[in-house]
Order: structure tokens, then sequence, then C-alpha cells
């Protein structure tokens, strides 16, 4: 639980904390702590591994040799390697946000060049800087910045869909074998993984939220080619 807490303060602090916000910004930080707290659970029956697998091997060696047959792709490794790039992906439009602040502070400094007033007294720009100093970004105004949000987008997309992958055909596929040979042992040797049902949900519920999370990314990309980009589409004709 120590370790949820410690991952979960930054993440919940700089969603809360920023003065830059976007569309659906608390969205793509609420499915990182769920990812994190599904981690942290789904790892638990994967801790000692080594020590659940057992063979009617003669020899320990063996046993052993058999264990790097079976188990020859990483797991628990692999599942945080790829939370750390989904966070990265997230942070990557926290950057172009943070950048896309400071340029508009810059250039309200010299004088609103570039920043129009709107009806009801706001500044537009890039963004919409409102009351309490948080900037809002308009994803109406430049196509690059739209652009580079879809990409973002995208990123996460294709890290989820790596993440599936590696959860179903890399660890639920080793879990799923009972009897092979082993090179070292000369004879077909049985094996047993104890607590597999245990290991085998950890995997379906980190196939769960990731389905989700891809789910819900391809809508909103989707939503937004739609709603901004064919509208660029439009006034560019």
């Amino acid at each position: 639980m120590a370790a949820i807490v410690t991952g979960l303060i930054p993440i919940l602090r700089t969603a809360v904390d920023s003065t830059t916000t976007y569309k659906a910004r608390t969205l793509w930080f609420g499915f990182l702590c769920i990812r994190l707290v599904t981690l942290f659970v789904a790892e638990l029956p994967w801790f000692k591994l080594d020590s659940d697998f057992s063979c009617n091997a003669t020899s320990e060696v063996c046993t052993r040799d058999c264990y790097n047959e079976y188990f020859n792709r990483p797991a628990v490794v692999a599942w945080n390697f790829l939370f750390v790039l989904l966070l990265l992906s997230v942070l990557l439009m926290e950057l172009f946000s943070s950048y896309l602040r400071s340029t508009f502070q810059k250039k309200a400094a010299r004088g609103g060049g570039g920043v129009e007033m709107g009806p009801s007294g706001e500044q537009k720009g890039d963004a919409a800087d409102r009351s309490g100093g948080m900037m809002i970004i308009d994803l109406h105004q430049q196509r690059s910045t739209l652009l580079f949000y879809l990409m973002s987008v995208v990123i996460r997309i294709v890290i989820e869909v790596w993440f599936v992958y590696i959860l179903l055909f890399w660890n639920l596929a080793a879990l799923d074998k009972e009897k092979f040979h082993c090179k070292k042992c000369h004879y077909t040797v049985a094996c047993l993984v104890r607590a597999a049902s245990e290991k085998r949900m950890s995997i379906y519920a980190l196939v769960s939220i990731s389905s989700l999370s891809i789910l819900t990314n391809c809508l909103f990309c989707f939503y937004a080619i739609g709603h901004y980009l064919c509208n660029f589409c439009t006034q560019g004709s």
C-alpha cells in the first residue's frame, strides 16, 4: 500500500496543481492512477514465480532449466516498463501544454501580440486564459496543437495494444502449458505452477483495464478527428 501512495501522490498533484489544462486531461491521469493500482494488485501473485514453479525432475538443475524455458519472457518488468512509457506519453502532452502557456505569456507580455479578445472579454489565442490563472488549451485554434494532441493519444493506443499482446501471447500463453520436453533433461517433464488461477486472474484484470483504455482512447480520437480536424478542413475549403 505504501508503494501505491508513493506513486499516486505525484500523479495526482500534477493533475490538480497544474495551471494548464486541455480536453480530457483528467481522464488520462485517472487511467494512470487506475493502472498503477491494478499493477500493484496484479503483480502480487507473480513475485514468487520461481518458487511456485515445480517439476517432477530428478535434479534442481533440470527444474531451473525447465523454468527458464517455460518463462523465457519477462512479466513484471515488461508491465512496469510499458507503464513508464504510458506515463511518458501523458507527460509529453504536459510538456507541450507548458510550452504553449510560456508562449502565450510571452505574447501577452509584449503587448498582446497574437492575442485577441472574445465577446465575453476573455483572451483568445492558442488558448484561453481564464480567471484564477488557469489556461485552457483550445484545440479549435491551431491545427499543430490538435495534431500533437492526437499524436499523444495514438501513442497511448499503441502502448496499450502492445501491453495486451504481451499479456495474452507471452504471459498467459506460458501459464497454459503443462508438459514439455526440456533440452537438458532428455526426458519429458511435467511441470506445474502453483496459484495459476490467481496469476491468470491478474492478467485478465490488466487486459480489462487496457481494453477499456484502448476503447476510450479510440473513441476520443475519432471524436477529436470529427469535431476538431474536420472543422479545420471545412474552414480551409
